[in-house]
């Protein structure tokens, strides 16, 4: 467990751990659960398709590609559980292949109507 105060910046850092160099790591979707074991019950998105959904998620510079560096205010849910738990998404694409989901970025995808 990691113990912070309400509104504490938290920065955290996803590494990836590979003898191949030419790999690199993009933070797509974090959601934050009150429950260890249940990420869709009760959640809250910090990311989502690698758009921010919390006005405090911040992506930060990172000096390898393989390396993921984030940050977001710390909370907690409204019925006052005494956790919050963390689960990310995250994705492996070749370094510098621009056509890979890692180099699109924030992503937001429009539903379509059924009709058209």
């Amino acid at each position: 467990p990691y113990y912070v105060e309400m509104n504490q910046d938290l920065f955290l850092q996803a590494s990836l751990h590979s003898s191949d160099q030419n790999l690199m790591v993009f933070v797509d979707t974090c959601v934050a659960s009150p429950n260890s074991s249940d990420f869709r019950t009760q959640v809250y998105e910090l990311t989502k398709n690698g758009c921010a959904s919390d006005s405090s998620y911040v992506l930060f510079p990172s000096p390898r590609s393989n390396v993921a560096r984030f940050g977001f205010n710390a909370f907690s849910f409204v019925n006052q559980f005494p956790s919050v738990f963390l689960q990310c998404e995250l994705v492996v694409c070749r370094y510098r292949d621009y056509s890979s989901r890692c180099y699109q970025g924030c992503v937001s995808r429009v539903k379509r109507n059924a009709d058209s």
